[in-house]
């Protein structure tokens, strides 16, 4: 797990309220991945990670495809992976739901071999990410805040990137800002942006954005900041299972749920149908 040592003895009384003995750990993100193979050496049959989706994405990539299941104790900011999966958000409830050990197998994506739970995208979120992470780090600003900020700065010096796409067998070129790929089908409308009604679809989740001038951009941004995007604002693809993306450029930086790496295209984008166990409803 991924919190501080306050809540630790929470945490262990409320897995203990729920019959379950487990042994409680304080751990980083590359603890996490430690603790990950370690308990898929032993052939554990559960590992319970307690943390936002950063963390159960780390464990997420070692366990997808082996015999031991995930258990979910939603302690991040958002919860995104957790809240589509209908997991509960209040500790006792989520240690209650473990307890009852009832599994079932969702899908993960992956670029690269890298796998992901929830989202990744090239162009100006990463930038955002990169430049919100530094603010943290050297101002000390709240996650809210700093991430405003960049958003500001990123749209002011904000460019397009020409890509290649090859969308199952067919092939395009795209000038864009922002791709957005995710794992299983996200829904944009008012009812329930951001949000995913299954994990068991077996496909991926494309957004292309329209290119634009700077004041386009901004203007699209605040409307899907207010959810009244326009179709002019983004091109859904559909029924992706595997996407290639093609670019001149000798690197590419991208987000991967939440974290942003520099890769080397081209990127390889598919889905994992039901590769990892996960205790949920």
């Amino acid at each position: 797990m991924a919190r501080g040592k306050e809540a630790a003895e929470e945490i262990r009384s409320a897995l203990v309220a729920a019959g379950l003995n487990a042994r409680v750990e304080l751990v980083d993100g590359s603890g996490i991945v430690e603790c990950a193979k370690e308990a898929v050496a032993k052939s554990a049959p559960l590992l319970i990670v307690g943390g936002g989706d950063g963390s159960v994405s780390a464990a997420a990539g070692i366990l997808a495809g082996t015999k031991t299941k995930l258990a979910i104790l939603p302690l991040g900011t958002l919860n995104h992976f957790a809240r589509d999966l209908g997991i509960p958000l209040d500790l006792s409830e989520a240690a209650a739901l473990i307890g009852n050990g009832t599994a079932r197998p969702v899908d993960v994506a992956e670029v690269n071999g890298r796998i992901f739970v929830n989202n990744s995208a090239i162009g100006l979120y990463p930038l955002m990410v990169i430049d919100r992470d530094l603010q943290q780090k050297r101002l000390g600003r709240s996650k809210r805040l700093a991430m405003l900020v960049a958003s500001a700065r990123t749209l002011a010096r904000f460019s397009h990137y020409r890509l290649t796409l090859t969308v199952n067998d067919e092939r395009s070129r795209i000038d864009t800002p922002l791709l957005f790929v995710g794992n299983n089908d996200y829904r944009i409308d008012l009812r329930a942006p951001g949000r995913r009604e299954s994990l068991e679809d077996g496909r991926l989740s494309v957004f292309v954005m329209r290119k634009k001038t700077r004041r386009g951009l901004l203007a699209a941004s605040i409307r899907a900041l207010f959810n009244r995007t326009r179709p002019d604002d983004m091109v859904r693809l559909e029924d992706v299972q595997r996407l290639q993306v093609s670019c001149p450029r000798s690197h590419v930086v991208i987000s991967i749920d939440g974290e942003v790496e520099s890769v080397i295209p081209p990127l390889d984008y598919r889905v994992r149908k039901g590769a990892l166990s996960v205790i949920a409803p």
